[in-house]
């Protein structure tokens, strides 16, 4: 069920929890599987969380608990301190994670245009991003260009914090690839049949495409700003 550094990743964090209560940090974790960088870490809890052997704790950042574990582990037993054997074994109660890290790191993939369509960039870097920005799930980043959803507060320069995925409500802010070539940044309207890419700027006007012209490659979750 789960891919070899999905289950040593979880393992690591079971055995952390036990022995410390703590969550390990992001920067333990990639030291621990011999990662290359932080979001690879990313990209496993958010495996394992949607396959329900994890869960991050609400209102801490990146604090994880271990909901279950796969049949053919055998989890540790809890480790018990010397001074208190007979309480830590008996009365220890569940471990509860703390903050592991605040900022983590989401692939960065070039620019997106917020007015007239531009080719998508497919980048190889990364870009650090407070964690309590994110939610659950698989998340990557666009540079934003152009000026169509200013009155949404997107500006030309932001970065779009962007969650992975394939479908989208009709208001929501999209990632739209156009015809496989081209993404935009707008608002997703479904009408008569076709798709509307709608802009948060009374300069442009709205962009009406067939259903198959349209890909919903992701709906933002976020945006970062920097002031020079």
């Amino acid at each position: 069920m789960l891919t070899r550094k999905q289950h040593e990743l979880l393992r690591f964090i079971q055995v952390r929890l036990e022995e410390s209560g703590i969550s390990p940090s992001f920067e333990e974790m990639k030291e621990a599987l011999d990662l290359k960088s932080k979001s690879g870490v990313h990209r496993l809890i958010s495996a394992l969380e949607e396959r329900g052997f994890i869960r991050r704790l609400p209102n801490r950042a990146r604090a994880l608990e271990v909901l279950r574990q796969p049949e053919d582990a055998n989890p540790k037993p809890a480790k018990a301190t010397p001074a208190t054997p007979a309480r830590e074994a008996t009365t220890r109660a569940p471990a509860v994670g703390v903050p592991a890290n605040d900022v983590i790191e989401i692939p960065l993939h070039g620019r997106i245009a917020a007015g007239v369509p531009i080719e998508a960039l497919e980048g190889q870097s990364s870009l650090p991003v407070p964690a309590a920005l994110l939610g659950s799930g698989d998340h990557y980043a666009l540079e934003v260009s152009g000026d169509s959803m200013v009155e949404a507060g997107i500006l030309d320069g932001d970065f779009a914090l962007v969650k992975r995925t394939n479908t989208a409500r009709d208001g929501e802010i999209i990632v739209a690839l156009i015809r496989g070539e081209e993404a935009t940044l707008k608002y997703l309207r479904r009408e008569g049949g076709m798709i509307r890419l709608d802009p948060a700027n009374g300069a442009y006007e709205p962009q009406i495409y067939g259903p198959d012209e349209v890909e919903v490659q992701g709906k933002l979750a976020g945006l970062l700003r920097r002031y020079h």
